[in-house]
């Protein structure tokens, strides 16, 4: 038997540096809007291993958005938070 060839969901070529592959990691993501810096620690995502960008699912960009969103509501200066589902 041959090799089996991967899914286009399993293997994703960086965007950005056009080399790379991504594969799952964990990213720190930064955010500011006006006065406020929102930094989330440990948040899983798609990460390139030849630059360094990554890529975040819908539903984890959802979770990071709302953190930054309180953070921005409750007048927050610098915010640094885990990322927890």
């Amino acid at each position: 038997m041959g090799k089996r060839l991967p899914n286009k969901e399993e293997v994703m070529n960086c965007a950005l540096c056009k080399h790379g592959v991504t594969k799952p990691g964990q990213t720190t993501v930064t955010l500011q809007r006006g006065d406020t810096t929102v930094i989330v620690k440990q948040v899983p995502a798609e990460v390139c291993d030849t630059c360094g960008e990554y890529y975040l699912a819908d539903e984890v960009t959802s979770t990071v958005l709302e953190k930054a969103e309180a953070a921005v509501r409750s007048g927050a200066e610098v915010q640094i938070l885990r990322f927890a589902a």
